[in-house]
């Protein structure tokens, strides 16, 4: 064997092995590795892992995010359930609506480092998908006043003065300020510190750090890095959705669901006051401390879809703005504009809580063919990705739908949202027979 063959062998096998992988391919290799990232650790560790009653999933099966994170879980429960796992999905949501009752909202995830903050607001849906799934109204049941907990955190701790919701950070005291600063990047540091910025300033900049870190897009254009000045469109859509759900789940239970409908209809009225731009036809986040929209097109917008917080004839706008995100490889979290510096949540890169979103909210709204069409590039993207690696990713280039997608840090292999995603996209387009 010659040196060139010898060096190329370890490639030329992998590829082989391989070859020949489809989307059933890696619909199998989903449903066989789903039990390699369950975790089960029921008391506190030393090393500052949060004991948790239940066995977990986290997004990794090994290596880094070993642990069960908040928003992520959301989209691997939505694949556990479509995959006939519905009782590690039950599991999954006790587990976060336990830590609701131990600290009056949802960390980031299970490490003593993220009690700083919380995550996206997600868990009234896997309560209602876990129902759906089950019709088990004792467990709804339990759950509801757990709910009212976080929902209270999150309109007391997270309100602005506009009315709308907004990300921050739970530390108050002046040692928390001095951690915030590690928050951010070794990057984003550096660029700040080059340009004069005192410490006092880096500390609140830390401030904006740990609160685009409870956005979950951590880091993006979106927000200027001034985060915690913003009301995302996303949240407030989120939360919007989380108020219906509340109104639903009241009616199930012989509650009264009046104040839940109207707490959604007066937000909703605030959405459209502060985040519609008439001008351009879009929608964008709000800076409440300037008083003017974001700038900057993202795939947020969705979720305005995917809450169903917007008139038929409203929806159109969101769908207007696909075209500006979309790509062969897939859809972009943001549009490809100039930003003054690298972020992991912008174009090009294509995360799969974004895909899902845009999918679901689309066909809410009747947009059938824009949303297939947005499935099956996902599917095929990472039918690619790991056709050639062996793995699933994180998150992909959305020009190409390849690999890699480095920004911040390494690209890790991993489960977690992009395995739920593609589970419920492939079940998705086989009952369509698409």
């Amino acid at each position: 064997m010659n040196r060139a063959v010898r060096i190329l062998l370890p490639a030329i096998l992998l590829l082989a092995s391989c070859a020949g992988r489809g989307p059933s391919s890696v619909r199998a290799y989903i449903s066989e590795s789903w039990d390699s990232t369950l975790r089960f650790q029921p008391e506190d560790t030393p090393d500052s892992l949060l004991g948790m009653p239940f066995p977990y999933t986290v997004p990794c099966a090994e290596g880094m995010f070993n642990e069960l994170y908040y928003w992520d879980t959301y989209f691997t429960n939505v694949g556990l359930i479509d995959d006939g796992r519905l009782e590690q999905a039950r599991s999954n949501t006790a587990d976060l609506l336990s830590l609701v009752e131990r600290y009056g909202f949802v960390p980031n995830g299970n490490r003593l480092w993220y009690l700083n903050r919380s995550q996206p607001p997600y868990l009234s849906r896997m309560v209602a998908d876990v129902f759906d799934a089950s019709a088990d109204t004792l467990w709804l049941a339990a759950a509801w006043p757990v709910l009212e907990r976080e929902y209270s955190f999150w309109m007391t701790e997270r309100l602005s003065p506009c009315g709308l919701n907004h990300y921050g950070s739970t530390g108050t005291t002046e040692k928390d300020l001095d951690g915030f600063i590690s928050s951010a990047s070794d990057r984003m540091r550096t660029d700040f510190r080059a340009l004069g910025w005192s410490e006092k300033q880096l500390r609140k900049f830390g401030l904006h750090c740990v609160a685009e870190c409870e956005s979950g897009w951590d880091y993006n254009p979106r927000f200027d890095r001034r985060c915690a000045d913003f009301c995302p469109v996303d949240l407030n859509a989120n939360l919007y959705g989380m108020e219906m759900q509340m109104a639903r789940f009241a009616m199930v239970l012989g509650k009264d669901p009046k104040p839940w409908e109207d707490r959604a209809r007066m937000r909703g009225e605030l959405i459209r006051r502060y985040m519609y731009d008439s001008s351009s036809k879009a929608w964008f986040d709000y800076d409440y401390c300037n008083g003017k929209c974001s700038e900057v097109v993202s795939a947020a917008v969705f979720s305005l879809l995917f809450n169903e917080v917007l008139s038929t004839q409203e929806a159109a706008t969101v769908r207007g703005m696909l075209p500006a995100l979309e790509y062969r490889g897939g859809l972009a979290v943001c549009a490809n504009e100039s930003y003054p510096f690298e972020y992991q949540w912008s174009y090009p890169n294509a995360w799969p809580p974004t895909t899902f979103v845009a999918v679901e909210g689309l066909l809410r709204y009747g947009y059938r063919r824009d949303a297939f069409r947005l499935a099956r590039k996902y599917i095929r993207s990472n039918t690619r990705a790991f056709r050639v690696s062996g793995q699933l990713w994180e998150k992909i280039d959305c020009r190409n739908g390849k690999l890699p997608v480095d920004r911040e840090y390494g690209t890790p292999a991993m489960l977690g949202w992009t395995a739920g995603t593609f589970v419920h996209f492939y079940e998705l387009i086989n009952q369509n027979n698409i």
